[in-house]
């Protein structure tokens, strides 16, 4: 077999690896997007969709690891390419994360699907859009192996955290004023909770990109601005709800 053969099936497998990657982000895209029409409308029988499709992505994830199985196993590849297959991996394994948040999140819905009183729906919102925003722009840098506009994106995250704070300080407000709405409340703590916890997974990806392209890891903190612990040390013990 030449060289090229060789060359030009390893960038085959390569490609395949990408496209799976970026088919798993789309449909992380779109579970976001269908978890806050959901949410807004309280359509329990779209949450109970959004919770079928996951399965989807966790099937991508399996097919994602078997084959960066196989690429390790019978390419052996080194430096950038080994970079390129394990940073595909992790990444892979960051996304399904975020489809099982999405679909907590629909799991939510259905629990608030009967409720009259929604408090806070506005800041879920403008957290779900920067979030779906991160989303796309990670998913961009990944193509284009861009690590500025992946570490672009990684500090988008402090304005997900912020929302976060503000919507946890007015669901507690509520919930200290009607009692009445303590169980909303509580679920759509959780609801933003997961939400927040998807940025920080992309946050992961950013951080792949970067050293995929640099070899190096970020440098400095990252752009966290979750203050909720300051208030309640239980919440976010649980890695995600």
């Amino acid at each position: 077999m030449s060289t090229e053969h060789i060359v030009q099936s390893y960038d085959d497998e390569l490609a395949k690896l990408t496209n799976a990657i970026l088919q798993m982000g789309g449909l992380v895209e779109s579970q976001i997007t269908a978890t806050v029409s959901a949410i807004t409308n309280r359509d329990s029988a779209a949450a109970e969709k959004i919770i079928k499709n996951d399965r989807e992505i966790d099937e991508l994830e399996v097919a994602v690891e078997r084959q960066v199985v196989s690429m390790l196993a019978l390419r052996q590849p080194m430096a950038d390419d080994l970079r390129a297959v394990i940073g595909a991996l992790r990444i892979s394994s960051d996304l399904e994360r975020m489809g099982d948040l999405a679909a907590n999140i629909a799991k939510r819905t259905i629990a608030l699907s009967s409720v009259d009183q929604f408090p806070a729906l506005s800041s879920l919102r403008a957290m779900a859009l920067i979030v779906q925003t991160m989303v796309k722009n990670s998913l961009d840098a990944f193509i284009d192996n861009d690590h500025e506009k992946a570490m672009s994106t990684w500090r988008e995250d402090e304005k997900v955290d912020e929302l976060y704070n503000s919507m946890f300080r007015e669901l507690l407000t509520y919930m200290f004023e009607d009692p009445k709405l303590l169980t909303t409340c509580t679920h759509l703590l959780f609801v933003a909770k997961n939400m927040e916890r998807i940025g920080d997974h992309v946050t992961n990806i950013c951080e792949i990109i970067h050293y995929h392209s640099t070899g190096e890891r970020t440098m400095g903190d990252r752009p966290k601005a979750d203050t909720t612990s300051l208030h309640t040390p239980a919440e976010g013990q649980n890695r995600d709800q």
